[in-house]
């Protein structure tokens, strides 16, 4: 089943805003900026879930024998089951792996570094999950719910990265989060529009990223790829293990500082997402909190609900579009149609002066 369709059968589902923002077209001297909107997806404020559910329906299908699982196969396979879900997060996703257990009668386990927000904290609690705050940086946390599932029999582990040997539900992940782009393409079409000239994307482990890429760099049935524009990247300055790892042209891991940008901040990109990315993107950029900040308020203004995380695209748009030559060298043209994916509201990611 594609994860569409799976999609459209939860509770609530409806596709989140495409955000036409003329003023800031006219800023970056394109034709069109349009944003993804996902401040509001399936009662979370953030696209995660999409991944997640996705994902454990899949994982809990094959389980219990179910070809095409939904919320009332999945709720009747578990009751009466040992199933317990675990996830390391940063926030968004332990949040929406608690919140679709909850959905299903499950019970999860979401671990977590000691400096993520006390908002995000008590929204992953607030969906019924036992939490366990692990001292150390991101990578850090997913060894420790890695280890800890591997000698629980019940345990389900749902993690939105990859590793020798842990492929099948990261994957899953990444195909849930197809329903964004398919999304995405079905709106620019009402507008009459084609595919984007310019998609930017954030980056944390990337298995968005390689979805997104992975979407607009299909094969054809002619088995040839598809030109879906130029695909660019942004990251944490504090945490861009991308752009380290293109430089070296292999995966490192490199050590993350503090940021607002907080679900951005890992130091691994994931294995699944690496070639994909290698060999997908056009470019990738890092930019600071200030200018992620920026872009926060500045989206604001225009309408539009962005975290760090998701308004770190409009910063990156106005990195690579305002250095001399960049706009030449991606060939972008007058009228270009430019798509920032925001991967959330201010809720679930807030700025500093959000949090006092």
């Amino acid at each position: 089943m594609p994860a569409i369709d799976f999609h459209r059968t939860l509770p609530g589902y409806a596709p989140t805003p495409l955000r036409d923002v003329p003023s800031l077209a006219a800023e970056l001297r394109v034709g069109r900026v349009l944003v993804k909107e996902e401040a509001s997806r399936l009662g979370l404020p953030a696209f995660k879930v999409l991944g997640a559910s996705y994902a454990i329906a899949r994982a809990l299908g094959e389980r219990f024998g179910l070809t095409a699982p939904t919320l009332d196969t999945l709720r009747d396979a578990v009751r009466g089951s040992a199933v317990r879900l675990y996830a390391a997060t940063d926030g968004n996703h332990g949040r929406a792996v608690a919140h679709v257990a909850a959905l299903i009668g499950a019970v999860a386990t979401v671990y977590y570094p000691p400096d993520i927000t006390e908002a995000a904290k008590k929204a992953i609690a607030a969906e019924g999950a036992e939490p366990v705050e692990v001292d150390g940086e991101y990578d850090d946390v997913v060894a420790r719910a890695a280890a800890d599932a591997a000698a629980d029999p019940s345990a389900v582990l749902v993690q939105d990265t990859s590793w020798p040997g842990y492929t099948d539900i990261p994957q899953w992940i990444v195909d849930g989060y197809a329903t964004l782009c398919v999304e995405a393409d079905q709106q620019l079409g009402a507008l009459g529009l084609g595919a984007p000239d310019l998609v930017v994307v954030p980056v944390g482990v990337g298995s968005f990223a390689q979805a997104v890429v992975s979407h607009y760099r299909a094969l054809g049935a002619d088995g040839e790829r598809a030109d879906g524009g130029t695909l660019l990247a942004v990251e944490p300055d504090r945490a861009a293990g991308l752009v380290a790892s293109l430089r070296a042209g292999r995966p490192v891991t490199v050590p993350t500082g503090e940021t607002i940008m907080t679900g951005l901040r890992c130091g691994t990109v994931s294995a699944l997402a690496w070639p994909v990315l290698r060999d997908g993107l056009d470019g990738a950029v890092t930019v600071s909190d200030d200018q992620a900040a920026a872009a926060v308020d500045d989206l604001a203004r225009h309408g539009v609900d962005a975290g760090p995380c998701g308004a770190a695209t409009l910063a990156a748009a106005r990195l690579v579009l305002g250095q001399p030559g960049w706009r030449e060298a991606i060939g972008l043209r007058p009228d270009a149609v430019v798509l920032l994916l925001s991967t959330e509201g201010r809720a679930a990611n807030p700025v500093p002066q959000d949090r006092v």
